[in-house]
């Protein structure tokens, strides 16, 4: 397979297309959008051969390990899993055209407050093929166009599975456009082409995701990074601690709403500090800890944590551990260090579950639940475009409703001012 490479006045006439094709996709119909969608799960699977050898290349050609190869990887099993969440989407309510509000003034103009949709949308993403698909059915459900610029590392991956999409009948020329990915001129093209692109959503590391927002001129929606917390309080059911903290850490450790810290209340960290820390050695963890944390696992492999060990996001099988005072310590540490995606408390007291809930400024907080639950479709929205960690336009998993603006439909009888 030939892989384009993309120069300035291609990518412009890449831009142009996809703010011509928006126009086309905000009038569909909600069964015509429906049927693209399942038109497009059936093709990713008849065509699943070619997209696992495009994959497969990718993966023999790139220097990635652990959680980067992992999330580059394509099986047959997330392909199967890809098309279905394909038809999820089709089977989700359509946001377009939703009536948001309506009252009449007393002059007489009746006004309405409709979803419409945003546009064109631009993603700009690292090594994740299954957010190519999940990106633009979303776009495609909600009437937008969408140009994607994915990682090198998945170029192979993302050109065969956008010929797939594009090429299912009915979607309009320029509805699904990617960029070149070998260079990052197609990314500075992307985010200074206000007019064409109505916002764009950086989506992977804290690198990419600051690069964008603070050198875009199109308006950005920040989808961020996963320094995810757990609290174990005084009050805690330890084996439902347990269960938590192993599934937050260990289910897939490559993701952004995987736990990447655990904070144990002083009361309880001489029995309980042990007993998880164990449980997670026996799990391949590394861990790394405090002061306290150390003294009270005397015999266990834990290393010493570093003040830069509470702000970053492992991806890995590591997580770090601190001994707190109390719960509203627990917040402070959070909101010093957490980068505001999921944190969660487990205990047995309400009142301290309440204070943690209202205290943690993070986009999505849980009381006695693993923060592997922060996405798009254990919310029951379907696939979504990230987990948004900023307060404007959108925060926490941003899929349907997100991905729509509004506008005012006004009737008359004549009126004028």
């Amino acid at each position: 397979m030939k892989v384009a490479v993309a120069n300035s006045a291609s990518t412009q006439k890449k831009l142009l297309r996809a703010r011509q094709a928006s126009a086309k996709l905000a009038l569909l119909s909600t069964e015509e959008k429906n049927a693209l969608l399942l038109a497009i799960a059936d093709s990713i699977e008849a065509n699943a051969p070619s997209i696992l050898a495009a994959n497969c290349k990718d993966v023999e050609v790139s220097s990635l390990e652990g959680a980067m190869r992992d999330r580059l990887l394509l099986t047959t099993a997330r392909i199967k899993e890809m098309a279905q969440g394909v038809r999820e989407v089709a089977a989700l309510g359509d946001r377009i055209g939703e009536t948001l509000a309506e009252w009449t003034r007393p002059n007489g103009l009746r006004i309405r407050k409709v979803r419409v949709p945003l546009g064109v949308i631009g993603i700009i993403y690292e090594s994740r093929p299954n957010v190519t698909v999940d990106t633009a059915v979303l776009a495609l459900k909600t009437g937008n166009a969408i140009v994607l610029r994915g990682g090198k590392e998945a170029m192979r991956t993302n050109q065969r599975l956008v010929e797939i999409l594009a090429a299912v009948p009915g979607v309009p020329r320029g509805a699904i456009e990617l960029l070149d990915s070998g260079t990052r001129q197609s990314v500075q093209q992307l985010i200074k082409a206000r007019g064409l692109v109505d916002v764009i959503i950086p989506r992977g590391g804290v690198e990419l995701i600051a690069f964008v927002a603070e050198n875009s001129a199109v308006p950005v929606i920040e989808t961020g990074a996963g320094n995810c917390h757990i609290f174990v309080d005084e009050s805690a059911d330890f084996d439902m601690a347990d269960r938590i903290v192993i599934n937050a850490k260990t289910h897939r450790p490559s993701v952004c709403n995987a736990a990447e810290k655990l904070l144990v209340h002083e009361h309880v960290a001489a029995e309980y500090l042990p007993r998880i820390v164990t449980k997670l050695i026996d799990a391949g963890v590394e861990v790394r800890g405090d002061g306290k944390s150390r003294s009270l696992g005397v015999g266990l492999e834990i290393e010493p944590a570093a003040e830069q060990d509470w702000y970053e996001e492992y991806l890995r099988l590591c997580m770090a551990v601190r001994v707190v005072a109390n719960v509203d310590e627990a917040i402070a540490h959070i909101n010093r260090y957490s980068t505001k995606h999921s944190d969660s408390i487990v205990t047995r007291d309400e009142a301290k579950a309440r204070k943690f809930l209202r205290g943690v400024d993070s986009a999505a907080v849980y009381w006695n639940a693993s923060t592997r639950f922060t996405d798009g479709a254990e919310f029951g929205f379907g696939a979504e475009m990230g987990i948004s960690t900023q307060k404007l336009h959108c925060r926490g998993p941003f899929a349907l409703a997100e991905l729509t603006s509004s506008k005012y439909e006004i009737v008359g009888t004549g009126q004028v001012r």
